[in-house]
């Protein structure tokens, strides 16, 4: 007997576009809730990029974060249409959105309008800077958000503006934000007996969180943590350093103990009783010249020696790995890190596993994400009751 997933029987409407909203919906439907993804006619998503020959495209990133979703197109912008979606919202048990704030409300889809057609409906919005406040207007995306939420300030080397991260930083936290609180809202609907209601979620807000004591430190003492590069405020040798084989590599061991495992490891035990690095404090207070000369070390060693080496020491260390790396890497397989998802169109399509990993009810990849529009039928037909003709009708208005 295969075990329901768990989230089966939950259903999502996906209104949103590109990362911060729709990833959050990408999330619960690993875990087997019915998403379905609602795009404008078209051109799709943005997620899909600019169309190609008049045909909204599939690239790596829509196949990755559209799996599991069923398409279906739909212009909100015109009466039909919302009023599809406010049949399709009758239905689901979560929205997620991530409109400019008023957007919906001139559509006549907002949270007031969506909730007067049910109740118990969970509504997670994803904007800018939130549906309140004297910058809720405002246009948000991931840079702008990471600039104005204090995480980005510090990042980067002394000598240097600061830098983004390489990935869309605040995009992805604040969709797993969003799931994380469309699981609590629909925890307090079924389990304690509660009702619907709206989730209001700012860009800024996720990596603000995750800021550690960034504003705490600030607002006691003044403190304004500045650029330090890559290495770590509390604790020395930490840092990123060059192989003698162009491999780049991280260790942190700024424990006494691990400090004396390192120093074994690489042969100068010396290090560990020498009164400059013996105590942390110390360490850190010499944090030039230690990593200096570990940097010289692991300079004149190749990646696989320096491995064996700490690893073997049981010091903590790890290579910066590129995709060659982790495509090759055994540790990656035996997780089941990448998973191959079959295609009619493309073949198969590797891409990153499920996570987190569910040992009784983990989740899958029942497909990669769709061509454009791929399930309006089966969902106007089979959840709203929509004949052939009426489909047609739509499709040829131009409202679907």
């Amino acid at each position: 007997m295969t075990t329901p997933l768990p989230l089966a029987g939950v259903r999502v409407l996906d209104i949103g576009t590109l990362i911060a909203g729709p990833f959050g919906a990408t999330l619960l439907g690993d875990f087997g809730a019915e998403v379905i993804k609602v795009e404008q006619p078209g051109r799709g998503d943005a997620l899909r990029g600019t169309p190609v020959d008049g045909k909204a495209g599939r690239p790596p990133n829509w196949l990755i974060e559209g799996r599991n979703k069923k398409s279906i197109t739909l212009n909100l912008r015109v009466p039909e249409g919302q009023k599809i979606l406010r049949d399709l919202a009758a239905t689901a048990d979560i929205v997620m959105e991530n409109f400019t704030p008023g957007t919906l409300e001139r559509w006549n889809i907002g949270w007031e309008d969506l909730k007067a057609v049910n109740p118990r409906l969970i509504m997670v919005r994803v904007s800018g800077y939130g549906q309140t406040g004297p910058y809720s207007k405002r246009s948000g995306y991931d840079r702008i958000a990471l600039g104005f939420s204090g995480y980005m300030y510090p990042t980067g080397f002394p000598d240097r503006f600061p830098v983004r991260p390489a990935f869309p930083t605040a995009d992805y936290n604040t969709g797993t934000f969003g799931a994380l609180s469309a699981m609590l809202a629909l925890y307090q609907r079924d389990a304690q007996g509660g009702e619907g209601q709206m989730i209001d979620l700012g860009l800024y807000e996720a990596p603000f969180r995750i800021t550690a004591d960034l504003i705490t430190k600030y607002m006691m003492n003044g403190e304004v943590r500045e650029r330090i590069g890559n290495r770590n405020p509390t604790f020395s040798p930490a840092g990123t350093f060059e192989t003698k084989d162009g491999r780049y590599v991280q260790i942190a061991a700024g424990g006494d103990g691990v400090f004396k495992r390192l120093a074994d490891a690489i042969g100068m035990p010396e290090l560990a009783t020498d009164p400059r690095y013996a105590q942390s404090a110390a360490r850190i207070e010499r944090a030039d010249e230690l990593e200096a000369l570990l940097g010289e070390w692991i300079n004149a060693h190749e990646f696989a020696d320096i491995e064996a080496r700490l690893v073997g020491g049981n010091v903590p260390f790890g290579g910066i790995y590129t995709a060659a790396d982790i495509a090759e890497d055994p540790h990656f397989e035996a997780r089941n890190n990448i998973v191959t998802v079959p295609d009619e169109e493309l073949g198969d399509i590797p891409m990153p596993g499920v996570s987190p990993n569910l040992t009784g009810t983990p989740g899958r990849v029942a497909h990669a994400g769709p061509p454009i529009g791929h399930h309006t039928d089966e969902i106007l037909g089979e959840v709203l009751n929509l004949s052939s003709a009426d489909i047609d009708a739509l499709k040829a208005s131009g409202v679907v």
